[in-house]
């Protein structure tokens, strides 16, 4: 236990313009739920809060792109995210949103307090206005060239291509998102939080108080307040958002970072009556699941605003994780380089502990990591099924072959038997102590570690053969088996959730606390265990490779939408182009060259008589393919020999984006030796 009387568990709210991926879940949620049920299975209260982000730019642009409005675009992702989230069993305590009424309340309520109390700068400055819409332009909705890398569509705030912070005065020709035109700069004016006036307090709070949290937390920090801190504005010129509550103000809403933490308040309003008791007293312990990316605004821009409000307790922890990759390269909602929560469900029923399990093995706790299919498939088959599946299905089979599913009565103890069963209560004092320090990977390892223990005990004992000859020895054998395996449900719990459900079944066991974990009598003799199923399935080949191409197909696509045309060639004289001779043609035979991998020898009826054409197309269509298709072909091309073959003429292709080849040929059919002009 802890020395306070409670947890509040935050996790970063997901933009409601479109779905979860596992760079969310394994960056964020998946450790917000091991710590929350770890928690809750030591009897401790908790709090496990959650919601979507319904505000900001991303948002109106959406709805922009989509035709609809911003309420369409939030109410459609949101219902997406909360039911994957139910369904992947999340244990969200609540699931809220910022478009709803008490956060709306709540926000204005905190901005007017911070704005009665002084704790604003106004200030007038110069943004981007595009005339022809007549409005400013928030950060997202102005695009130019990155001045860092050159690349052409860059943000206003930040470059995607090169990752570096921008402002949108840095920009090189800079255009509206929303009209295509090139913006003005024009005066306006905005409420600031002045965070310069929190640099001391934020340096002894921080780089003195909570020199344990993360290295990457605490470094970012501390990079932060070393370079020095500015104003930062609260306010933005939007229409879709929470609007500024005081006099002059039309016009304008809550930048979205400082309202979607105060999400989080008005969440635990929606949970409960008592939330004062999760925010206002000392004794509760705060903390911050959160991605790197959204360091600064959890460690120095909510704290500052927290502060600055005068109520409210501080985080005890932010223990941000890094990314996630896929399949080695940066995930990407915009090229829909991802794999998506609910999709995932979806097409691998009753596999979410899976997912679970892999995530949170490879977690990028202290690096980026990268997540591959194939790693996945090698995590489920050689770990998840090989080593847990393997000896849970062992024990149960030979207590229901032996016993018919009663567990034995156990003799005396030798060494093994003792040493084996003192490990559990070793390997429960390691999995707590890591996960109290948000050291998930290494606790699912450490607990993963009681199966391994399992299986060296059985692979020792070899009751299978010892049956024959002392069947008394192999009733304490098959004892010590089931208290592993009942201790199990308690460590995998917070790591496995329907998984040690489902064992439960198995072992016909209620659920246990924390506390039992290392007691060797959970399951006593005499207590009837039922017929035992696959815990996990391994996943085929198959299954893997259809994910894996499902990639390639996004990655060839976005190739293509991002190919540049090739520019056009010096101009010719029409006197030029009417030498050349284009005509229609049926393909009459073809087949490969041989010694080649590109060539294939056509014969064509071009209407004008029947000749041999060879063609480098065989790497992208077979010769049966070809045959009895009409083509364009010119005809008075100097015929050329090739590989021993005279080719007389060339048919037209057309070369896509992704290099690929197509037939250029008429839409209708037309007859042959027709003049193409």
């Amino acid at each position: 236990m802890t020395d306070y009387k409670r947890t509040l568990i935050t996790s970063a709210l997901p933009y409601a313009n479109g779905p979860v991926h596992i760079g969310h879940l394994a960056g964020v949620y998946v450790p917000a739920d091991i710590y929350a049920r770890f928690l809750r299975l030591n009897g401790e209260e908790v709090a496990f809060i959650g919601g979507s982000d319904e505000h900001g730019v991303p948002i109106t642009l959406k709805a922009k792109n989509e035709g609809v409005t911003p309420q369409d675009v939030v109410d459609k992702y949101h219902a997406i995210i909360k039911d994957s989230f139910a369904r992947f069993g999340i244990s969200f305590d609540v699931y809220s949103r910022t478009s709803a009424k008490v956060h709306h309340e709540t926000a204005s309520e905190f901005f007017r307090k911070l704005y009665d109390n002084g704790k604003f700068i106004e200030k007038s400055s110069e943004q981007y206005y595009d005339e022809e819409n007549n409005q400013f332009l928030a950060d997202r909705y102005i695009t130019g060239t990155c001045p860092k890398c050159g690349f052409e569509r860059a943000y206003g705030d930040q470059c995607e291509s090169c990752g570096t912070s921008l402002s949108p005065t840095e920009l090189i020709n800079p255009k509206s998102m929303i009209s295509g035109n090139s913006p003005v700069l024009k005066e306006t004016k905005h409420w600031y939080l002045p965070l310069d006036q929190y640099e001391e307090w934020l340096k002894e709070w921080i780089l003195e108080g909570h020199k344990e949290w993360k290295s990457n937390v605490y470094g970012q920090c501390k990079s932060w307040i070393d370079s020095g801190l500015q104003p930062r504005a609260v306010t933005r010129d939007l229409e879709w958002g929470v609007p500024v509550p005081v006099d002059g103000a039309d016009g304008k809403v809550l930048y979205v970072w400082f309202d979607a933490p105060i999400g989080y308040i008005s969440a635990t309003k929606e949970l409960t009556p008592e939330w004062e008791k999760w925010w206002k007293d000392p004794e509760t312990k705060m903390v911050h699941f959160i991605g790197k990316d959204n360091i600064v605004f959890h460690c120095i821009i909510f704290p500052a605003m927290l502060k600055a409000e005068g109520s409210y307790i501080l985080p005890d922890n932010v223990p941000a994780n890094e990314f996630l990759n896929l399949e080695g390269d940066k995930i990407s909602t915009s090229r829909n380089w991802a794999v998506w929560l609910h999709e995932y469900l979806d097409e691998f029923p009753g596999k979410e502990d899976v997912l679970k399990y892999v995530l949170t093995a490879n977690a990028p706790e202290t690096k980026d990591n990268d997540f591959t299919w194939k790693d996945f498939q090698a995590r489920n088959n050689n770990e998840l099924v090989a080593i847990l599946g393997n000896f849970v299905n062992r024990a149960l089979v030979l207590t229901n072959k032996y016993y018919d599913g009663k567990i034995p009565a156990p003799g005396e103890l030798n060494d093994n038997d003792r040493t084996t069963l003192a490990e559990i209560a070793n390997l429960k004092a390691e999995v707590e102590k890591s996960i109290r320090q948000y050291r998930f990977r290494e606790a699912l390892k450490l607990a993963m570690d009681l199966a391994r223990l399992g299986n060296k005990y059985l692979t020792d004992e070899e009751p299978w053969k010892v049956v024959k000859t002392d069947p008394e020895r192999v009733k304490t054998s098959m004892y010590v088996c089931a208290q592993i395996t009942a201790n199990l449900t308690i460590m995998l719990e917070p790591f496995l959730p329907f998984s040690m459900e489902k064992l439960r079944g198995f072992l016909n066991l209620g659920k246990l606390p924390w506390s039992e974990l290392g007691r060797t009598d959970l399951l006593p003799a005499g207590h009837q265990v039922n017929t035992p199923e696959l815990l996990f399935e391994k996943i085929e080949d198959e299954v893997i490779e259809k994910q894996v191409n499902k990639l390639l197909e996004t990655k060839r696509a976005n190739e293509a939408a991002n190919a540049k045309v090739t520019p056009a060639k010096d101009n010719i004289s029409y006197d030029e182009f009417s030498k050349m001779d284009i005509r229609t043609g049926t393909v009459l035979e073809a087949e490969l060259v041989p010694k080649t991998k590109k060539l294939m020898k056509l014969k064509i009826d071009t209407g004008i008589d029947k000749r041999t054409v060879v063609s480098g197309i065989a790497e992208y269509f077979k010769p049966e393919d070809v045959v009895g298709r009409q083509v364009c072909i010119l005809v008075n091309l100097e015929p050329k020999p090739l590989k021993g073959i005279e080719s007389q003429g060339m048919i037209l292709m057309a070369q896509d984006a992704d290099g690929s080849l197509k037939f250029v040929t008429p839409t209708t059919p037309v007859k042959n030796g027709s003049e193409v002009k």
